[in-house]
């Protein structure tokens, strides 16, 4: 759903402001899910796994999905202390000349807009 909110809101090359509140809408929806699983846990399945791993960086991005950590405040601690892991760290700066990169090209566009079952 995170993903559908940025292809509304950041990427499709008409802004249609049901598709975007929509996703935005559902994306806060699955921030409130995530807050209440981590009431009381310091990870999403109890211990550190694969599902922080998962998560995490569809978090990340949180303001361009037009979220606010500080209305989940589980969520956000969670996110601090895995913000802080050395492993997270070390891919994030090992990712960081990759980022840098614009996310959207021609070529890439006609991925994300072109493509049908016969030109794939």
């Amino acid at each position: 759903m995170a993903g559908q909110n940025h292809h509304f809101s950041q990427y499709a090359p008409e802004k249609i402001p049901y598709a975007i509140d929509r996703y935005v809408r559902e994306t806060n929806r699955l921030y409130g899910v995530l807050d209440r699983q981590l009431e009381g846990r310091n990870y999403i399945a109890g211990e550190y796994s694969i599902a922080d791993m998962a998560c995490y960086p569809w978090i990340v991005p949180h303001e361009k999905q037009q979220q606010k950590l500080v209305d989940f405040p589980h969520l956000k601690r969670w996110f601090e202390v895995m913000q802080g892991r050395s492993a997270v760290i070390r891919a994030y700066e090992k990712g960081q000349s990759l980022s840098q990169n614009p996310v959207i090209t021609e070529e890439s566009r006609k991925i994300l807009f072109g493509q049908t079952a016969s030109t794939n």
